[in-house]
């Protein structure tokens, strides 16, 4: 059952995923929600993954993915509040060293500023 909450904070998305992003429903659905941003020209994403308890390698591949194309096209995107079984998953892969990652949503969307002020 489809359950990503999604919100806009200025020119920042949040997308909140809940549950299991094993490949199956959830995971599709986060994967279109990026997608549709995308083709919007959205600029800044958070994902913020406090409600996500689990995520496997085809989860990964989406996170990887749009990463990707918000690099490309000079945008940003940012991953916020991982559980930390998940943490661990990104530290063991060495993806921690490519995504932002913050503690908070908050931290997350001050950051976006940060960058923007220097």
């Amino acid at each position: 059952m489809a359950t990503m909450k999604s919100r806009v904070v200025g020119s920042i998305t949040i997308l909140t995923p809940k549950g299991y992003l094993t490949g199956g429903e959830e995971t599709e659905e986060l994967e279109r929600g990026i997608k549709t941003l995308g083709d919007e020209g959205n600029k800044h994403l958070i994902i913020n993954l406090s409600e996500t308890q689990h995520l496997n390698s085809t989860a990964l591949g989406v996170l990887i993915s749009a990463h990707s194309s918000y690099v490309r096209r000079g945008g940003q995107m940012k991953l916020a509040a991982v559980d930390k079984r998940i943490e661990n998953i990104f530290v063991i892969t060495k993806l921690s060293l490519v995504f932002d990652v913050y503690p908070t949503e908050e931290q997350a969307i001050a950051s976006f500023s940060e960058r923007e002020s220097v």
